[in-house]
């Protein structure tokens, strides 16, 4: 696969590319847009076979293949992740918010807490409080240049009578942990003291970069948790032709889940969801390894380029999804005005106010693009970095489309 080469034939239709949304964010449509976390690269070949495949067929009658699916994932996670799951404990959704939304339904009643590590990814907050529960935030702490867990306030938040849920983001949107399996341990000792459930949302679990090792949530003590909030979505650009899935080796929360899925018809999918995702567990793996190393190839890049030409900007180490977070602190802006000089330079990365309230020096960056659009963007950045400050004027931040 060769990941440098443009898809001339794609239009401008994927929200990334919405001029209304630039407009709104960036202030102009002339930027590259690294603000949202979907891939700019052609699936695997063998992704487009069978969605060809089904097209060719020209019929397009009732057609459920749950438990293929369900195999396929189990397969893929023995393979990749020396990790046994049952396929009957799995529960099909349309997506992983769709599933966290109604696992907070499930598990707290309105009025309930549901705890989030910030930064976090900034669709959370919202799954949480149009469910009519509180947001209650956990904010992680740096050291050495990384984001840790901070055990003592995640205790104090957790042992409150009204906190019922945490939400468990493994790897972590924005800031690129891969969490220890250490530090998943002490998380679940605190969470069992408080007879907390942790759904755990490891969308990105197969991005995982050299160096670093992903560890399911499920692979430890955890059955009495939520694991496995997932999707193909991430692992192989498929935002718009997947679905979700719900796994717990909870035997009355799979029930009920179950049971909400089949009432609300969330479990049918359709023949290309279906089978697309089906192909893609079975026949990708080559295609992720090769996209795993043009990945880390472009992270070794962005490290290089802001050692030798933006020693201002702030990179933290990349273990895992295709997210960098930028702290911007030393170049002295932030907020609107960062945002501004994003738009000026064609930089579209995601402004850091979206993830937290205080990260107006942050930003996050997908950089699952073709590296001339990556090395296009930096210079630019640094040229407009560089250039005497111009007066900014605000512009609005509009993320209300669902899009990560």
């Amino acid at each position: 696969m060769n990941f440098e080469q443009k898809n001339e034939s794609v239009d401008n239709n994927f929200v990334r590319n919405s001029s209304s949304m630039l407009n709104g964010i960036f202030g102009t449509t002339e930027v590259t847009p690294f603000w949202v976390a979907d891939m700019d690269f052609t699936v695997a070949n063998p992704i487009k076979v069978e969605l060809q495949r089904l097209v060719d067929r020209g019929q397009f009658a009732y057609e459920y293949n749950s438990q293929g699916v369900f195999k396929a994932i189990s397969d893929w996670y023995q393979r990749r992740h020396d990790l046994n799951l049952n396929v009957d404990n799995f529960v099909q959704v349309t997506g992983v918010l769709t599933g966290i939304a109604l696992l907070i339904r499930e598990l707290t009643e309105e009025g309930d807490g549901v705890l989030i590590q910030t930064p976090a990814y900034h669709q959370f907050p919202k799954v949480i409080s149009t469910a009519g529960r509180a947001v209650v935030k956990s904010p992680l702490k740096v050291v050495n240049n990384n984001y840790v867990m901070d055990f003592d306030d995640l205790e104090e938040k957790l042992s409150a009578v009204d906190v019922k849920v945490m939400i468990l983001c493994n790897p972590h949107n924005p800031t690129g942990r891969v969490w220890r399996k250490e530090e998943l341990e002490r998380v679940l000792a605190i969470a069992d003291k408080y007879k907390v459930t942790i759904i755990s949302d490891e969308i990105h679990s197969d991005i995982i970069h050299a160096g670093h090792k992903f560890t399911s949530l499920m692979s430890l003590d955890a059955k009495s948790h939520v694991a496995l909030i997932g999707s193909p979505s991430k692992t192989f650009g498929m935002q718009s032709i997947s679905n979700g899935y719900i796994y717990t080796e909870n035997e009355k929360l799979l029930k009920a889940m179950s049971a909400v899925s089949e009432s609300l018809y969330l479990d049918h999918g359709n023949a290309f969801t279906t089978f697309a995702t089906i192909a893609a567990f079975e026949q990708g793996e080559e295609w992720l390894d090769e996209l795993l190393e043009y990945l880390q190839a472009n992270i070794d890049w962005i490290k290089d380029f802001l050692w030798a030409e933006l020693p201002t900007v702030k990179m933290f180490p990349v273990e895992g999804t295709y997210q960098v977070w930028f702290d911007f602190s030393a170049t002295g802006l932030s907020g609107d005005d960062l945002v501004k000089v994003f738009g000026e330079a064609g930089f579209g990365a995601s402004p850091g106010t979206w993830f937290d309230n205080e990260a107006k020096y942050f930003a996050r960056m997908n950089f699952a693009n073709p590296r001339a659009d990556i090395e296009e963007a930096f210079k630019n950045l640094k040229t407009v970095l560089e250039e005497p400050r111009k007066v900014i004027q605000p512009c609005s931040k509009d993320t209300s489309s669902g899009c990560c």
